[in-house]
């Protein structure tokens, strides 16, 4: 089984951020690592194609700069290579115009299977891979707990707020997993030696065959037009309970007209 798991390569959450002043994205300089959500995506499809007996996991990304550290790391967890899309035209390019690019580039790899995490961790769209799906003309299940494959399908525990649903789709399909599906592994030493010779096709968008016009800022359908911090945290109110400190708390919630 062949199975593309599509990563993101984003900016360190520890480390301090910052937003173009221009257009108001956020700055993707330097080294990117792994989206921990994604890692989720990495490690069900290593277990899938071990299962199946036989087959290989292909990263898909997009990042500038040609940077790939976060693709090392889910290469030394095991995946086989990686197709890298870096172009100057896709900054600032919006949910929509990455999952065209993205679809591109997943039609050479011709997979079984594409994993994809719920959402991004740096931008929580969560629209990127059910779009993805229609691009590519396939079925779709989202937030899956649980993935197995068999007899020419996927078969899915699919979370709601209720429990979950069972659900079964033919292959080739997308499949969005949720951060509890599986426990990803670390890489090993060895694994993180063999990442260094894993081959990594990196492709521009003039090669995939997109109109740089259709991507990037040129082609968001949507744009960021004002960023303000978040109101700081009050101190709240204290109550001084002498007896009588439950008549202040139906005040208070009276006021709040949750009573």
């Amino acid at each position: 089984m062949n199975v593309v798991v599509c990563v993101k390569q984003i900016p360190d959450p520890a480390a301090p951020q910052r937003l173009d002043p221009e257009t108001k994205t956020l700055v993707r300089e330097g080294k990117l690592i792994l989206d921990d959500s994604d890692a989720y995506g990495v490690e069900m499809g290593l277990q899938l194609a071990e299962q199946a007996g036989g087959g290989e996991v292909t990263l898909v990304s997009m990042a500038p700069g040609g940077e790939t550290s976060g693709l090392r790391t889910a290469l030394a967890m095991g995946a086989a290579k990686a197709i890298l899309v870096s172009d100057d035209a896709l900054k600032g390019s919006d949910a929509l115009a990455t999952a065209k690019v993205l679809a591109k580039a997943i039609e050479r790899a011709q997979p079984d299977l594409v994993i994809a995490a719920t959402e991004s961790t740096d931008g929580y769209t969560g629209t990127m891979p059910v779009q993805l799906a229609e691009l590519l003309g396939l079925p779709s299940v989202t937030f899956a707990k649980k993935v197995s494959v068999g007899d020419g399908a996927v078969q899915v525990q699919r979370q709601t707020e209720a429990g979950y649903d069972e659900v079964q789709c033919p292959l080739p399909a997308v499949v969005t997993v949720t951060a509890g599906v599986v426990e990803p592994r670390y890489p090993s030493f060895k694994g993180i030696m063999a990442a260094k010779n894993k081959p990594v096709d990196q492709l521009t968008v003039a090669e995939l065959g997109i109109d740089a016009s259709q991507v990037g800022l040129a082609g968001a359908g949507q744009e960021v037009t004002e960023v303000e911090d978040a109101e700081a945290r009050s101190g709240g109110q204290i109550v001084v309970d002498e007896g009588e400190g439950f008549q202040q708390v139906v005040q208070f919630l009276e006021q709040l007209k949750l009573v």
